[in-house]
């Protein structure tokens, strides 16, 4: 078990220092150049100069990554090109709140529809229920979210002024409803079905007919015996899907005008700013592999034949 933790938290810095190089590598080859950037349009090409010096872009590549993964050593991810040389830990920390808001409830949202869903359906195959939601389904799946969070702006904040349109505001909660059910409407397409398929093949098996004829009632077989089977999959996907909207869902953020890290990152990518571009990019691949760890650990915690294989 012990070689087994070592190997995976190896692996995992071996993930994230490949993702922040790419990150930074793309960062240089996009065409622009940061330093005009912050200097403006009609600056001089001396005040340019100036400027990509004291930002240290008239370094080599190679230097340029090499101080940056110095400084990465020590907790430091730079400063922003264009946030009036704002520290980029400052700004991520600032922005993180809003998107661990938005996430949670996005996984919320899989939960609470995609999981009853999945199971009534199930239970009644072909049924009505299973009918409509086979239709929401692909409507959900189908749908993209830039285009349902504009839908849903219009209507029920514009037109009905149910919501509130963009930002934040007090209460907190209120200005996340819409944009964390556009971040979850889509899984909770995707966790109705798989929990559908997955459920219809337990609750054919033969030690559930078994029970059935012992007399076992349905709800004890349904609830105890057939959903610990869908848990594995519904767990993988929901810490994955955690993990994802943790490092900050861009499209949600930039519909519904929330100063997240998505956000932070989208703003970024406008002004070339390569310290808050490989920042956010870290962020988000740090968020990934600790969820994929932590989902590694609950199989081998709750799963005895994951703990036999990894000692």
């Amino acid at each position: 078990m012990t070689a087994w933790l070592a190997r995976r938290l190896a692996q995992m810095i071996v993930v994230v220092l490949g993702v922040v190089t790419l990150a930074f590598l793309l960062a240089y080859i996009v065409p622009g150049d940061p330093a005009r950037l912050v200097a403006g349009p009609n600056a001089s090409p001396q005040a340019v100069a100036s400027i990509a010096r004291q930002l240290g872009l008239d370094n080599s590549l190679w230097s340029q990554y090499v101080s940056y993964l110095g400084r990465l050593l020590h907790g430091n991810l730079g400063t922003s090109f264009a946030l009036q040389d704002r520290s980029v830990s400052s700004e991520i920390v600032r922005a993180l709140p809003v998107t661990v808001v938005l996430a949670v409830g996005g996984v919320l949202w899989e939960i609470v529809l995609g999981i009853p869903i999945g199971i009534a359906a199930a239970y009644r195959p072909r049924g009505v229920l299973d009918r409509v939601s086979t239709l929401g389904a692909l409507v959900g799946l189908s749908a993209p979210p830039f285009w349902l969070g504009l839908m849903l702006l219009y209507f029920l904040a514009y037109k009905l002024s149910l919501f509130p349109l963009s930002g934040t505001g007090h209460p907190f909660i209120w200005y996340l409803i819409l944009p964390s059910f556009t971040l979850g409407v889509g899984g909770a397409a995707w966790y109705s079905r798989m929990v559908r398929t997955t459920m219809l093949g337990v609750l054919r098996s033969p030690y559930l007919e078994l029970a059935r004829l012992k007399g076992m009632p349905e709800r004890t077989i349904l609830l105890r015996h057939a959903l610990r089977h869908v848990l594995t999959p519904v767990i993988t996907m929901l810490g994955m899907d955690l993990g994802y909207f943790l490092g900050g869902v861009l499209i949600i953020e930039s519909v519904f005008g929330l100063p997240g890290v998505g956000q932070l990152a989208y703003n970024a990518i406008g002004t070339l700013d390569i310290p808050m571009i490989t920042g956010t990019v870290l962020l988000a691949a740090l968020f990934m592999v600790i969820m994929s760890f932590v989902v590694d650990v609950t199989y081998t915690v709750v799963d005895p034949r994951v703990r036999l294989s990894r000692r």
